[in-house]
């Protein structure tokens, strides 16, 4: 068994945990509300435009032994520039407005995660990093393949609503493969980081979907069955 098929193992309830989260099994099943969608939205972006600064962070403090880190870190800093002006104008086109959304705070679960990511590069492990890389990479693949679709026909949303979605989505693709080849060649001690870390991230990223609206505590919520 590969390290990221034990990491893939060993979280499995933790997985299980955040997809239990209401606004997460309703858009499953294409119920869901513009409102929460919004919402969705509206805290990724605030998670979001922390992506490249967390990233340099980590660069920065990789230990000796994680040296070799430094160049992935840096492609995906170039990768992960600018994605969450992706998000702001999926909120346009959704009908909500992304100039309040760039002036807002975020949402406490959101500022807690985020926080505890910039912590841990700065104070902690920066291995531990890539176990919130696994945890919201894996998320938004899943959201991208399963759910995007199912919102949109709920919602009647043009394409250009999903752009981070969609695209990123695919995008994460091609990093989760990227992650299992770096994570498979951390030593023991890196490796439990992560595991550590990804179930962390994966209850800290289940607190934000389950702030938002939930399916049935909102009106207008539509199904596609």
């Amino acid at each position: 068994m590969s390290f990221y098929e034990h990491l893939t193992q060993a979280t499995t309830f933790d997985r299980a945990q955040l997809f239990a989260a209401p606004a997460i099994a309703g858009s499953l099943r294409g119920q869901v509300s513009r409102e929460a969608y919004l919402a969705f939205l509206g805290q990724a972006y605030h998670h979001v435009r922390h992506t490249t600064p967390l990233l340099m962070a980590v660069g920065c403090r990789l230990p000796a032994r994680l040296a070799w880190l430094q160049r992935p870190v840096a492609e995906y800093i170039e990768e992960e520039i600018g994605h969450e002006e992706w998000i702001l104008s999926d909120i346009v086109a959704a009908g909500g407005d992304a100039a309040a959304v760039r002036r807002s705070q975020p949402d406490l679960p959101a500022e807690v995660m985020v926080a505890y990511a910039y912590d841990l590069a700065n104070r902690g492990n920066p291995a531990g990093f890539f176990g919130m890389v696994f945890v919201l990479e894996g998320t938004s693949v899943a959201l991208a393949l399963n759910a995007a679709d199912q919102i949109q026909l709920a919602l009647d949303l043009p394409d250009n609503a999903f752009t981070y979605l969609r695209s990123h989505g695919t995008l994460d693709l091609e990093h989760t493969r990227t992650l299992a080849e770096l994570v498979e060649r951390m030593e023991e001690k890196d490796q439990d980081e992560v595991i550590r870390c990804a179930r962390v991230f994966y209850k800290l990223y289940g607190d934000v979907f389950r702030a938002l609206p939930a399916p049935e505590a909102t009106s207008g919520a539509k199904s596609c069955n």
